[in-house]
């Protein structure tokens, strides 16, 4: 039997007692009570390695994979596509280089998000895994959370009436959160010109009946259902004013990352996320591997039809502006230009 100790008053739970790589069926299903329950939980020192953080994430679901992120001519560095990079590491290894294209992108992350809600079916859980961390006292070694949840639960009355009455449907564009997070690099890239998928603003998580608020950095737009688009200047209220609520001190915490092995596991319709310290950058190699579980819920694809394409994302403006799907020829190993 697992236990769980609480890691915030309201969500977030260290797990003991799991061995990820031989968990029975019935483990399987502790684990998800007890995401349902607390949104994110931390499994320490799990001991798994590539195959089996793949393997243990497909009983789970069906998993998303990097392929349309994948620039042609791109050198691989391993081989399962259902793995994201969510590291600084270059193709052999190295420390990113701070001035590339992908270092520029990851700065995105450092913004509390939703994992794929620029994706026309939504996540459910995302797994992440050390493999090489910063020395004690780099940077780097932490990840923050917010509890969405809970802070939908906190709303002042009339904002949650609000919300309940028009029924907000969110434009997301992965472009919005790589802007947000550097402007100056992303000052040609308009996101309106870009692929939007539609979600509910205002959802029930389907595991634990509660409401939640499905926002974070890549929501660009607001809509009203059969109405069109919400005005911009208020749409870009609102959209300030929830996600800082969400993003505020009452409903974040932050988990340190100890040791190679550790793993986080969060759900994407009850939190959101973002990297920590990002004083590291450039300095020392912090490898980190993603499994994301696509949603199989009722309402996993929002406002959205199930032959929606996925999007890509590929931006270098020293090449010319390029986004949008992208595909390669894959050799048997692989390794994301996207986290």
């Amino acid at each position: 039997m697992l236990t769980f100790t609480p890691i915030h008053p309201t969500f977030g739970a260290e797990v003991h007692g799991a061995d990820l790589a031989t968990i029975s069926d019935a483990g399987i299903e502790e684990v998800k009570t007890g995401i349902a329950k607390y949104g994110f939980l931390v499994f320490r020192d799990t001991g798994l390695d590539d195959d089996s953080h793949v393997a243990f994430s497909k009983r789970l679901g069906d998993l998303d994979n990097i392929e349309r992120f994948l620039t042609p001519g791109r050198k691989l560095r391993y081989r399962h596509l259902e793995l994201f990079d969510a590291g600084n590491l270059d193709n052999d290894g190295n420390i990113l280089d701070p001035d590339s294209p992908r270092a520029h992108q990851a700065k995105g992350n450092g913004i509390f998000h939703v994992d794929s809600s620029f994706n026309p079916r939504r996540a459910s859980y995302c797994l992440l895994r050390a493999v090489e961390l910063p020395p004690d006292g780099a940077g780097g070694n932490t990840t923050d959370f917010a509890d969405s949840r809970t802070a939908y639960d906190a709303l002042p009355t009339d904002l949650q009436q609000q919300l309940l009455v028009n029924n907000y449907v969110g434009r997301h564009c992965i472009a919005q959160s790589r802007k947000l997070g550097d402007p100056e690099f992303y000052r040609d890239l308009d996101p309106s010109t870009q692929p939007h998928m539609r979600h509910y603003v205002l959802q029930r998580h389907e595991p634990s009946g509660r409401l939640n608020l499905y926002v974070g950095a890549h929501l660009h737009r607001l809509e009203i259902e059969g109405q069109g688009l919400v005005d911009r200047a208020e749409s870009d209220r609102l959209i300030e004013q929830i996600n800082a609520h969400v993003c505020s001190a009452p409903f974040v915490t932050s988990v340190t990352w100890q040791q190679p092995g550790d793993v986080i596991m969060w759900d994407n319709r009850a939190v959101q996320h973002r990297a920590g310290d990002g004083s590291h950058a450039g300095q020392h190699k912090r490898d980190m591997r993603r499994t994301t579980v696509h949603d199989d819920s009722p309402t996993a694809w929002g406002l959205n039809t199930t032959s929606t394409a996925m999007p890509g994302f590929v931006y270098d403006p020293s090449q010319g502006s390029t986004t949008g799907a992208i595909t390669a020829d894959l050799p048997a190993t692989a390794v994301a230009v996207h986290s």
